[in-house]
C-alpha cells in the first residue's frame, strides 16, 4: 500500500469520531515521513477561530478581559502567517497548565516604576495578558516622556512578539518587543547543547498613510514552532536548522523537535551564527536578567518563568509632528521600487507578507492543518469546552 493510500484508507477509518486525532498522531509518528502532507490544510473562518479559542479559554478559567487580550494576540498569530504561534500553541499551553507551569486567574501588577521605567509581574499567568500590559504602560509613558522601557518577570509564552511591537506603531510610535523562553533550544556557537531560547525580536515603526514597518524575527536560524508544522505536515526541514545530539545536522522535524538543538541565525559559524548567537545573548539579558528570571543555577523542582522586554521611542520628540512617518513612507517605497532579480518577485520590506497574509485570510479563513484541528478538538475536550469547527 502506498503512503498516499495509508493516509486515506486511516482517514476514512477515523473520520466520523473523535479519533481522528488518535489517527493523525498515528499518521504523524508512525507512517513514512510526508504522509501528513495529503491531508490537505482547511480554511477556517477568522469568527469561528475565534469563537473556538474562547471558548476553551474560558473553560480554562481565564476571565473575560484576560480572553479578550490574549485572543487578540493569539489570533494576529493565525491571521498574519505566524501559524507556529496562534492557535497551534494550545495544545502546549494545555500540556503546561496540567502540569502547573501557568495559572488562568493571574493579574498582572506593576511592582516598580518611574517616569519612563517599569516593572510588570506576570502573576504566573500565560505571557499575553503581561505582555500586553507591558507594552502599553510603556507606550503610555512614551507618550508623556518620549521614551520608555518597561520589563516583564514571572510570565509565560506570548505568542508573537510583532503584535506588541505593532501595537506602538498604529500609535504613531517605534516599537521593540523581545522575550525569552521557558526552555533552552538555542546551541551557541561551538557548542553541542542548547543554552539560550529562540529569543525573537520585533521592531515596529510607523510609516505614514501606510502599514507599519514590522520586523518580526527569531535569534534561530528558524524558530521552534517552524518545526512543530514541519512535522505537522511531514515534511522535513532543511539542512542546517537544527542539529543532533552529537552536533551534525538533523532534517527531521520530529526528532529535532525532540532535540531541541536549533542553531543560531546564519548557523555556522563561516555563516554568521555566531552573530546570532550574540543577538540570542543580547535578547537574553534584556528580557531575563533585567527582569530578574534568569537563574545560572536552576534549582531542582522550580517552574521556569518568562521574561520579557519593551521599548517604545515617541519619533515626534525628534522630529516634526509626522516627518518621520513621511520619511519611512519614502524609503520603503523607495526599496520596493529596486529592480528585481525576478520579476515574478517583486522587492519588500519587513512587513510586507505578513500584512499580505492578513488581508487574504481575512477574506478567505485561516487555512489550518488537520493535525491542528485535532489538536483543538482534544484540547476543547480535555478543557470541557464545545468543539465548534465541525462543520
Amino acid at each position: 500500500m502506498s503512503v498516499r493510500e495509508a493516509a486515506r484508507k486511516l482517514a476514512a477509518t477515523y473520520r466520523d469520531s473523535g479519533a481522528l486525532w488518535a489517527a493523525s498522531l498515528v499518521a504523524d509518528r508512525v507512517l513514512p515521513l510526508g504522509t501528513m502532507r495529503f491531508w490537505k490544510d482547511v480554511p477556517v473562518p477568522l469568527a469561528a477561530l475565534r469563537a473556538q479559542v474562547d471558548a476553551i479559554l474560558a473553560a480554562w478559567g481565564l476571565s473575560a478581559d484576560a480572553r479578550a487580550t490574549t485572543l487578540e494576540h493569539l489570533l494576529y498569530a493565525d491571521l498574519h502567517g505566524i501559524d507556529s504561534h496562534g492557535c497551534a500553541m494550545l495544545r502546549a499551553y494545555q500540556r503546561e497548565r496540567a502540569s502547573g507551569q501557568w495559572r488562568a486567574d493571574a493579574v498582572p501588577s506593576v511592582v516598580q516604576e518611574s517616569n519612563t521605567t517599569a516593572l510588570v509581574d506576570g502573576g504566573g499567568g500565560l505571557g499575553h495578558v503581561p505582555a500586553d500590559t507591558a507594552m502599553r504602560l510603556a507606550m503610555t509613558k512614551a507618550s508623556a516622556h518620549g521614551v520608555a522601557a518597561v520589563a516583564v518577570r514571572n510570565s509565560g509564552h506570548f505568542g508573537a512578539a510583532g503584535s506588541y511591537a505593532a501595537l506602538a506603531a498604529h500609535d504613531g510610535l517605534i516599537g521593540v518587543a523581545t522575550t525569552g523562553t521557558r526552555v533552552p533550544s538555542l546551541v551557541p556557537t561551538a557548542s553541542r547543547d542548547a543554552a539560550l531560547g529562540t529569543n525573537p525580536i520585533a521592531f515596529a515603526a510607523p510609516v505614514s498613510g501606510a502599514a507599519p514597518f514590522l520586523l518580526d524575527m527569531a535569534t534561530s536560524t528558524a524558530p521552534l514552532g517552524r518545526l512543530g508544522l514541519a512535522a505537522h505536515r511531514g515534511r522535513r526541514i532543511p539542512r542546517g536548522w537544527a542539529l543532533d545530539p552529537d552536533g551534525r545536522p538533523e532534517t527531521n522535524a520530529r526528532r529535532a523537535i525532540d532535540a531541541r538543538r536549533l542553531t543560531p541565525l546564519g548557523g555556522e559559524r563561516l555563516h554568521g551564527g555566531h552573530k546570532g548567537y550574540g543577538l540570542a545573548t543580547m535578547v537574553e539579558i534584556l528580557s531575563a536578567v533585567l527582569p530578574g528570571t534568569f537563574r545560572a543555577n536552576p534549582v531542582a523542582g522550580d517552574v521556569p518563568r518568562v521574561g520579557h522586554f519593551f521599548l517604545c521611542l515617541d519619533p515626534r520628540r525628534f522630529r516634526g509632528a509626522d516627518a518621520f512617518a513621511s520619511d519611512l513612507g519614502g524609503l520603503v517605497d523607495r526599496l520596493r521600487a529596486l529592480p528585481p532579480v525576478d520579476p515574478e518577485v517583486p522587492v519588500q520590506v519587513a512587513g510586507d507578507p505578513e500584512h499580505a497574509v492578513a488581508a487574504r485570510r481575512t477574506r478567505d479563513g485561516i487555512p489550518l492543518t488537520r493535525s491542528v484541528i485535532e489538536d483543538i478538538r482534544h484540547v476543547a475536550r480535555a478543557a470541557g469546552a464545545p468543539f465548534l469547527l465541525r462543520a
